[in-house]
């Protein structure tokens, strides 16, 4: 690896330095995670209910059943000079109020497929995702088409459209909730026009991208208004809109959730809602993990159906090194 490529002004990498980075990357920020953890964490005092709260004294009992050593500070039993803290059932613990542990995370999986079927609603969510994004794109891109291609349409609805960008989806829920109810086609529909609002516009602007010498071209040879159309403007704007779909994806998961968290119906809004409730920000961590790896696979299928559809574009990727 050569260092002073590192520093290089919009240098490029090799594949392998770009792996060995990474990895490199990971290992500092889990280590700085880790730091900041125990930094953050507190040691408390709480019942050790194993103990046989019968064969406690009176004065042990006490201890057991005070208030003020009940999720105590460890702080607090050195003022009370009590060291064996078995002898009054009680065990010192540390818990993590602000940041969980790696491990804490890590032990928080088995916890989340015993008692909360993630995988069955990791499922359910992506299901809801994907049924949202066919259902944008398939609103989308005819209505970018004729407000891109025909002046009458853009003029009379494309400010208008443009817009939408601007309204708060999460204060809109509560409109899909009395059009659709709380099951899963207003989830469907809600996530629908979450990704519609932004990617209609960006459909009109891959259209207005489009190279004069291209048009030209095919007006020369005689081309009608559809072969202009089929031959020209549908494949450029797909092979651009993909890459724009690509980062939408990113963007959905915050809307799923944000519908998720309203009811019971499943899914892993419900289950970040339910961590919450429970105080189990270890499970909270753990999810969004989930959403996190679910996130890159996404992206990498979006990579992989790019070079199968438009492997022109990753020609010249290809031979940079």
């Amino acid at each position: 690896m050569d260092i002073k490529k590192l520093f290089e002004l919009r240098g490029s990498l090799q594949s392998k330095d770009k792996i060995v980075l990474t990895v490199v990357g990971a290992i500092i920020l889990i280590g700085l995670w880790f730091f900041f953890a125990e930094f953050l964490s507190k040691s408390v005092i709480t019942q050790d209910e194993s103990i046989d709260i019968s064969k406690l004294t009176q004065s042990e009992r006490l201890y057991y059943e005070s208030d003020s050593l009940l999720i105590a500070d460890y702080d607090k039993l050195e003022k009370l000079a009590i060291e064996d803290l078995s002898a009054y059932g009680l065990k010192k613990n540390k818990v993590y109020p602000l940041l969980p542990s790696p491990i804490k995370v890590i032990k928080a999986f088995p916890d989340l497929n015993k008692n909360d079927d993630v995988i069955g609603n990791t499922f359910y969510s992506i299901k809801l995702n994907f049924l949202g994004y066919i259902l944008a794109i398939l609103i989308s891109i005819p209505i970018g088409f004729l407000l891109g291609l025909i002046p009458l349409f853009r003029g009379l609805f494309s400010q208008i459209i443009n817009s939408y960008r601007f309204i708060p989806l999460t204060a809109v829920t509560g409109i899909f909730i009395m059009w659709l109810g709380l099951g899963s086609t207003m989830k469907v529909a809600f996530l629908a026009f979450g990704i519609i609002v932004y990617l209609i516009p960006v459909v009109i602007q891959r259209i207005d991208e489009v190279q004069s010498v291209y048009l030209n071209t095919v007006f020369t040879l005689g081309a009608t208004s559809w072969q202009t159309i089929r031959t020209v403007y549908i494949p450029y704007v797909f092979s651009k809109i993909i890459d724009d779909i690509r980062v939408l994806t990113a963007i959905s998961w915050t809307y799923i959730t944000i519908v998720e968290m309203l009811n019971k119906g499943g899914g892993i809004g419900e289950l970040i809602w339910t961590a919450k409730r429970q105080s189990r920000i270890d499970k909270a961590f753990a999810i969004l993990i989930i959403i996190v790896v679910i996130g890159i696979l996404q992206d990498r299928l979006f990579v992989m159906i790019d070079r199968i559809l438009f492997p022109f574009k990753h020609v010249n990727k290809g031979n940079k090194h």
